[in-house]
Parts: structure tokens; C-alpha cells; sequence
């Protein structure tokens, strides 16, 4: 399973690389969808907020592909493919099937780096009575 997560990684890293640098250099020309799914693209562009996405696909891109802070990395992404998903499954369904083959790519690699993310799936958590400064001390080294 580690060699196919690495794979992976690698895969989503080159994918999440290349658009996210043709974000900004436009290597690959795209003809604008029509309809809604080109209005809704047409408002993300003119207020630049497609330069923020484009940012965090390249340095998601890069820490995996250097293969350092992957589970920063893949919480980078996460949101980005739910909105890839959610744009191809309600405005632009024809590149639907390449959005769910990067959303099981991603998945394939969260799998692998899940204990990472422990904390955020507990159903309680465990408050000590100790206040928050106790909480951030750092242990003196004993000599």
C-alpha cells in the first residue's frame, strides 16, 4: 500500500502542479466553458480570488512532490478538489471523471497519512484542569 500511495502522491503532485503553474503562465489553452459554469469562472477571475486557488495548488503540489509536510499538503487540497468536484458535478459535468480520478488519488494518500489527522476525529476531547499555559510549557531537559 505505501508504494501506491507514493504513486499517488507523486501523481497529484505533478496534476495539482501543472494547473496550478497554467494558472499563471497559460501553457495549456482552455476555451472558456459556456453557460453557467463560464459565469461562475468569469466572477472567480476578474476578482482574482482564481489566483489564491492557483497558489495553493502549486505549493501543495511542491510539498508533495518533495515529499516533506504531506499531511499539511494534503489539508491543503482537500477543499480545492471538493470544489473541483462540486463545479463538475453541477456546471460542467465532461470533466467529471478526471475530478473523481484526482479525488481517489488524493484519498489513496490521506489514507496513508491519516494518523496525522488523529485528533480531528475524536469524538471528545479531553479537557485536563490544566489552563492553557500548562498546556503550551515545554518540559525543562533534565541534566
Amino acid at each position: 500500500m505505501r508504494i501506491a500511495s507514493l504513486i499517488a502522491q507523486y501523481l497529484v503532485g505533478v496534476i495539482f502542479l501543472v494547473i496550478g503553474l497554467n494558472g499563471f503562465l497559460n501553457f495549456i489553452p482552455m476555451p472558456p466553458p459556456g453557460g453557467v459554469a463560464g459565469q461562475f469562472l468569469g466572477a472567480l477571475y476578474v476578482s482574482h480570488y482564481l489566483v489564491v486557488i492557483f497558489a495553493f495548488q502549486i505549493i501543495a503540489a511542491v510539498l508533495l512532490l518533495v515529499n516533506r509536510y504531506v499531511p499539511l499538503a494534503v489539508a491543503m487540497l482537500a477543499p480545492v478538489i471538493v470544489n473541483i468536484l462540486s463545479f463538475h458535478a453541477l456546471m460542467a459535468p465532461s470533466g467529471l471523471p478526471l475530478a473523481v480520478v484526482v479525488a481517489v488519488l488524493w484519498a489513496v494518500v490521506f489514507v496513508d497519512v491519516r494518523p496525522a489527522f488523529g485528533g480531528l476525529f475524536q469524538s471528545h476531547v479531553d479537557r485536563s484542569s490544566k489552563g492553557p499555559r500548562e498546556l503550551t510549557k515545554v518540559p525543562a531537559r533534565a541534566n
